[in-house]
């Protein structure tokens, strides 16, 4: 087998600026740098569905919100299959599969699992298919053989699940599944990049997100009223680093050739730390740094977002396309899994003639 990446998207919104730095630009630069065999990109439309059943136009006016964020990132169709989730009907049946070697107490004890349900207020009612969204997860990323799948830090059990159904099954049906690896942001400050208003996680139904294809008044606004240090009071005030909201964007957005072009006076961003550490340096002034930093991250994807979405029927026939390929891939797998299991019945010409044989006696 080559190597096979898999990753992918809930459309329920616009992507934001955590979903770029937290897997969107790795993506584009593993698709440029050529080192797997095939890229699958997916819009988890069936998993959107699971907390969102009773408002699916939401999610369907969403798939083409997710397919111009991808194209205008840099996501070649070329070099990359991008591809809607509800197309391709074997991943529902792997899923069916996979339940019977999972318990229900395993779920439950699911990290991830447990966070969105607070999060979503479901302790009371769980919706069985949300319950069981890592088996969902997991049919996804083996009917594709992925060998890779990049995600963030919040993901990691979700993973770690995947890989204990791929030892499950090959171990009760003999090695059929590839148990995936795991690619993590580089940078750190991206593996969980918190809301705008210093909350854990960036979210789209808290509205504390920097949407990528946001404009350039809309950005400064939210960078100008991001959560910095409740203590530095005066500019003459030592600062933290830690908890502040300002320098972790700076972690994950700065390059060094920002500096001579926005703020020369200083040669790197440790620089710009020791400072503001020491005392003497305004939260307005690093503020207008960050805003100028990712003004310059987002006005080419904005840019090329907006030539794509004057041709929306050649972004669907892409994603069309993609799709067609990616139940190809998929239903060979489910061929392979269903010889496994031993349940492929009309293709076993073994079978028929042993049973032929039986009932000739």
């Amino acid at each position: 087998m080559g190597k096979i990446m898999l990753t992918g998207d809930r459309p329920t919104g616009r992507l934001h600026v955590g979903h770029y730095v937290g897997s969107l630009r790795r993506r584009v630069e593993l698709q440029n740098q050529g080192g797997f065999d095939d890229m699958f990109v997916m819009i988890a439309d069936a998993q959107a569905l699971t907390d969102n059943a009773d408002n699916p136009e939401k999610v369907r006016q969403n798939i083409i919100e997710v397919a111009l964020d991808y194209l205008a990132c840099g996501l070649d169709p070329e070099k990359v299959t991008l591809f809607i989730q509800s197309q391709i009907p074997e991943l529902c049946e792997l899923s069916f599969y996979y339940m019977n070697l999972v318990t229900v107490s395993r779920l439950q004890r699911n990290p991830t699992v447990k966070s969105e349900i607070k999060m979503r207020n479901f302790e009371a009612s769980i919706p069985v298919g949300f319950f069981t969204y890592p088996i969902s997860q997991a049919a996804d990323i083996t009917a594709f053989k992925a060998t890779t799948v990049p995600v963030g830090e919040d993901q990691l059990p979700m993973l770690e699940q995947t890989k204990e159904i791929v030892r499950k099954f090959n171990s009760v049906y003999g090695d059929t599944l590839i148990e995936p690896d795991i690619l993590l942001p580089e940078n750190q400050a991206c593996l969980r990049l918190p809301g705008i208003d210093g909350k854990a996680k960036m979210s789209k139904s808290l509205g504390n997100c920097i949407y990528l294809s946001e404009e350039p008044d809309e950005i400064q606004r939210k960078v100008f009223s991001m959560f910095t240090d409740p203590t530095h009071i005066k500019v003459s005030d030592p600062g933290k680093l830690e908890g502040n909201t300002v320098f972790t964007y700076l972690d994950a957005f700065c390059r060094p050739e920002y500096f001579e072009e926005f703020l020369p006076e200083y040669a790197c961003l440790q620089e710009l730390k020791d400072h503001y550490t020491r005392g003497g340096l305004g939260d307005m002034k690093v503020k207008r740094f960050l805003n100028n930093v990712i003004q310059a991250e987002l006005e080419p994807i904005r840019n090329r977002r907006k030539e794509y979405q004057k041709d929306i029927p050649y972004v669907y026939e892409i994603l069309k396309k993609g799709s067609e390929k990616a139940e190809a891939r998929a239903a060979q797998t489910l061929s392979e899994v269903k010889a496994a299991m031993k349940i492929n019945y009309f293709d076993d010409a073994e079978l028929i003639q042993s049973q032929a044989e039986r009932f000739s006696i």
